[in-house]
């Protein structure tokens, strides 16, 4: 890829002006297997040259450690760059089937303390509630979340899976930047209710996972037969036994149009999320993760693609077909609340 950087959109009615592709973080350190950490930082430096402008990370990615991770690269740039991190997952590292979901004030207030200092900086652009406790009133908790606004701490909300009821309640406190969710050609759950609402409300759509968590490229086909036993991939459903088989099935068409563009199957998956704003009229900011740089310049292509119509056609049955859910426990994400 040549050095011309990546067009811009705005996060959001009021947020700023990012690129149109951003870059999650969390595999530099967390879930994935082992991390070149040399190459990692590399990928970060060589993001923002291509115009990626919007890094996100969270406090429950390696308990902490990604936010540390990425924090020399973040103090060196703190001008050039929108910041997103999150908080509302809580896990033990000595008691890997614990989770809880905190929601309230408290541990609000207590969880950004923690990722400032982690990251080094005196404020976070963007600010996610990771996932939804519907045992705390949406009020508190984006009441919450205001009250570190206006203290400066923060500079724009964000929540994560949520359902459109759950942002329009959390709108109607304080206005939201951006909306994050699950969101490819095998997850479109989202465009049941969760679009229009952002679009409505003038919010900006930032998917994860958008390559399937790497399914969609082709580079794996049996999460329990090819990846490492410290891989997260190997608890979700459908990247094993024999939903994997069933779903590496679906990937023929995209096969087929990346064959007739030149391009890999990864830019055909990442194309077809980022044409999601024209098909939607909304901001949509995809945040694939990597830890190569050629994967990334690879990825960034992908915002020059254009599918046409034909096409389109061609991958809109795919998620319909799809074998399995997107995690093990369906309980914190959107669609089950829906």
């Amino acid at each position: 890829m040549s050095n011309e950087t990546i067009p811009t959109a705005p996060l959001g009615t009021a947020g700023p002006e990012v690129g149109i592709q951003g870059l999650g973080c969390m595999g530099m350190t967390h879930a994935y297997g082992p991390t070149d950490t040399d190459e990692a930082r590399a990928t970060l430096e060589r993001a923002l040259e291509l115009g990626v402008t919007l890094f996100d990370t969270a406090d429950i990615y390696g308990f902490g450690r990604n936010e540390e991770f990425i924090s020399p690269f973040v103090r060196a740039n703190r001008d050039r760059i929108t910041l997103a991190s999150k908080f509302a997952i809580v896990r033990r590292e000595d008691d890997p089937s614990y989770q809880e979901i905190r929601n309230d004030r408290a541990y609000i207030r207590q969880s950004v303390e923690g990722s400032l200092r982690r990251l080094g900086v005196d404020h976070i652009d963007l600010y996610y509630m990771h996932r939804r406790n519907v045992d705390v009133p949406m009020e508190e908790s984006v009441g919450a979340m205001a009250e570190l606004v206006q203290e400066g701490k923060v500079r724009h909300l964000g929540l994560s899976e949520v359902s459109p009821g759950e942002l329009r309640a959390a709108y109607a406190v304080h206005p939201i930047a951006a909306v994050q969710s699950e969101w490819s050609l095998f997850s479109r759950d989202v465009e049941n209710g969760v679009v229009a609402a952002a679009k409505e409300l003038g919010v900006a759509f930032v998917p994860y996972s958008p390559l399937g968590r790497g399914f969609l490229t082709g580079a794996f086909v049996s999460a329990d037969k090819e990846l490492g036993q410290d891989d997260w991939r190997r608890t979700q459903p459908r990247f094993t036994g024999d939903n994997a088989a069933a779903n590496a099935a679906l990937l023929e068409p995209v096969r087929e149009i990346a064959a007739a563009h030149g391009v890999s199957l990864a830019q055909v998956a990442l194309a077809w999320v980022q044409q999601r704003a024209a098909v939607h009229g909304l901001t949509v900011i995809p945040i694939p993760g990597t830890r190569k740089r050629s994967r990334l310049e690879e990825n960034l292509a992908a915002t020059r693609i254009t599918l046409n119509a034909e096409e389109l056609a061609a991958l809109e049955p795919i998620a319909g077909k799809v074998a399995g859910n997107r995690y093990a426990d369906m309980t914190f994400t959107s669609v089950g609340r829906e």
